[in-house]
């Protein structure tokens, strides 16, 4: 459904026609701008300049952005340009997965103290209530995640098409904003990226009245296998169903070692899905727990990381009383 597009930012630098022509120039070495547009125009007044901007100086740039943006923009720039372009609506399908499988598998791909340029579009009209909390969490965890790194992620709003609550969800996760209509930029008086990240950490909506089995470290096999087999009757097949597997193990062996020796385990059938929760007494306290690429001698500690990338959807909840992890596979 249409929305009433916000009032472009006032007070801020113009910029003209190509919106974000100078963003490149904001001070600091991370740059995290969100950039408003409220149609195809200006989709492509904001967006292009940047990505040709890059390319003129031999910078690393890629492009991840929902297919019908995917398409403007290569009609626009052209295919086969030394852009690299992803499909935000599969390779973002979990936000989970975007820093560690997009963003940082990008940048940390480029020699060191190279700047890296991304157009990353994680939030459009189609996304659900159930994914929106998540997609949040992922845009304010972008600034802890390349905090002090040469990185410029500019970041597309539909503002005509998007509830007026992302929009102003964006200004506290982006600390500049970018109206593509007007070419104005200013800072986000409402930037607090670890407030608007604590406020989603809410509890999840209740589960279905659907047993919980409990487990303990003797009998983690037992417990990958009734998931297996409980998913498997709900209709996910191979080789997604062994994804769920790797992905209750890892979690129930999380449990077991890091969330007080054991947890609880619940798996149903919801809106074309196989979702899985697992609970335990653990407190994640690292905001960058399972988006963190591990390092190549990192033993262990890979496991809400792994459950991220195999996932179409995670959602979690911590705190001092215990933490809750819940995924979805799509059938």
């Amino acid at each position: 459904m249409a929305r009433d597009a916000p009032a472009p930012p006032s007070g801020g630098r113009e910029r003209g026609d190509d919106a974000v022509n100078a963003v490149a120039e904001t001070e600091g070495p991370f740059v995290h701008p969100a950039l408003f547009y409220r149609d195809e125009r200006e989709y492509l007044a904001g967006v292009v300049p940047f990505v040709r901007k890059a390319l003129a100086a031999g910078e690393p740039v890629a492009v991840a952005v929902p297919t019908e943006n995917l398409r403007l923009l290569k009609a626009e720039i052209g295919a086969g340009e030394a852009v690299r372009f992803l499909d935000m609506r599969e390779a973002g399908r979990n936000p989970g997965r975007i820093i560690p499988g997009v963003l940082r598998a990008f940048a940390d791909a480029q020699p060191p103290g190279t700047r890296v340029r991304i157009v990353g579009e994680p939030i459009w009209a189609g996304r659900t209530a159930t994914e929106y909390p998540a997609c949040v969490q992922h845009e304010a965890l972008i600034n802890a995640a390349f905090q002090g790194s040469p990185v410029t992620i500019l970041c597309p709003y539909d503002t005509r098409r998007l509830d007026p609550q992302a929009v102003a969800d964006a200004y506290a996760t982006h600390p500049v904003v970018v109206d593509a209509g007007s070419g104005r930029e200013e800072e986000s008086g409402r930037y607090d990226f670890e407030a608007v990240y604590a406020r989603y950490n809410a509890p999840l909506p209740p589960a279905p009245d659907v047993p919980a089995h409990a487990f303990v470290s003797d009998v983690l096999g037992e417990i990958r296998h009734f998931a297996t087999e409980a998913a498997a009757r709900l209709g996910l097949v191979r080789p997604r169903l062994d994804d769920l597997a790797l992905a209750v193990a890892e979690l129930t062996t999380n449990s077991v070692v890091h969330g007080g020796g054991s947890g609880l385990l619940r798996v149903w059938a919801e809106d074309g899905h196989v979702v899985c929760e697992v609970r335990d007494r653990g407190h994640l306290t690292d905001l960058l727990a399972g988006r963190r690429p591990p390092s190549r001698d990192q033993h262990g500690g890979r496991g809400l990381l792994i459950v991220n990338l195999v996932a179409d959807l995670v959602r979690v909840h911590t705190g001092p009383e215990g933490s809750t992890v819940r995924f979805w596979f799509a059938l």
